[in-house]
């Protein structure tokens, strides 16, 4: 099972699409892009994404990859 990676529509407009990009290289990310994810207030304060369902944001779009790889890191699945 892979990691999900989830980013809002809007968001990517925001910025986050520069994270997206480079995520969707990832052959071990499933990355998935949604309408809406219901955060927000949060969606314009910066680049986000959910990570297994967990709110994961950053500064930059770069900052944003590399927050999510933390996460991943300190967060394994299994």
């Amino acid at each position: 099972m892979k990691p999900i990676i989830e980013f809002c529509m809007s968001n990517l407009a925001s910025g986050s699409q520069k994270a997206l990009e480079k995520l969707e290289k990832d052959p071990n990310l499933d990355v998935i892009e949604y309408t809406c994810l219901g955060y927000c207030g949060l969606c314009y304060e910066g680049p986000y994404a959910l990570v297994n369902g967990e709110f994961v944001s950053g500064e930059t779009p770069d900052e944003l990859v590399e927050n999510i790889y933390a996460y991943l890191e300190e967060n394994p699945m299994f």
